[in-house]
């Protein structure tokens, strides 16, 4: 289970067709990251063979300047911080191992694969101040941890994490992020839908406008249309 094997195995599936690949998905601006030419499918599927794979392996991985070899690494992660099997004490190297890898971590897909059990679920039933550390970072992709951490809590119907720090990113002046706040109020809004509302009672006339639209979806057609229209007259 070493890092070596693990790009070895990858590279049977590379597809000369996924070679633009970071064109398309990588939001980042490191000027390095390159795809090897894999499916993502195909970089799950081989992750999950390796889920026993050591920590100093997968700090390999994250040092790849191959995009799917960090979205290994990353998924490696995750499955090993979901897994029954996991010990206390590894699910905690692999919340400090997230935490030290924002450098490599560094796009809204590893983010998203990685944060909701790697960060989220490990803070169910600790102290949360991390997050709020995390939200006002000068580094977009701890924001956006931030926020999509919080959609382990939300699950579980706590919404008042994800709520508090959507207010310290409402205005955040990346899209990224304005797409990431909104999706995930929408979300808490599922299991609370007057918290929601009282938060674009406030927002919504000033909010990003694509934050506003992707917090809306959900809810009823008069609501929506009454709080499109407030930001419409703004």
């Amino acid at each position: 289970m070493t890092a070596h094997q693990f790009i070895q195995k990858l590279a049977t599936f590379k597809n000369e067709k996924e070679l633009d690949k970071v064109a398309r998905f990588f939001k980042g601006n490191d000027g390095v990251t390159k795809a090897v030419g894999v499916k993502f499918g195909d970089v799950f599927k081989t992750a999950k063979e390796f889920t026993e794979m050591p920590l100093e392996g997968i700090n390999k991985l994250l040092d790849s300047e191959y995009y799917e070899i960090r979205m290994g690494g990353v998924s490696i992660m995750d499955y090993q911080a979901k897994s029954k099997k996991t010990s206390e004490e590894r699910k905690k190297e692999l919340f400090e191992l997230y935490l030290n890898r924002h450098d490599r971590l560094n796009n809204w897909d590893f983010v998203d694969r990685g944060s909701y059990n790697i960060i989220g679920e490990y803070l169910m039933d600790k102290p949360r101040d991390i997050l709020y550390q995390l939200a006002k970072s000068e580094n977009i992709w701890k924001r956006r941890t931030a926020i999509v951490s919080t959609y382990a809590f939300i699950k579980k119907g706590q919404v008042d994490d994800t709520f508090k720090i959507a207010e310290i990113l409402v205005y955040d002046s990346e899209e990224l992020i304005n797409k990431a706040v909104g999706s995930w109020i929408r979300e808490a809004g599922k299991k609370d839908e007057k918290r929601l509302k009282g938060f674009l009672d406030t927002y919504a006339a000033t909010m990003p406008r694509v934050t506003l639209r992707y917090a809306v979806e959900k809810i009823d057609k008069a609501s929506r249309q009454h709080y499109m229209k407030l930001k419409n007259q703004k």
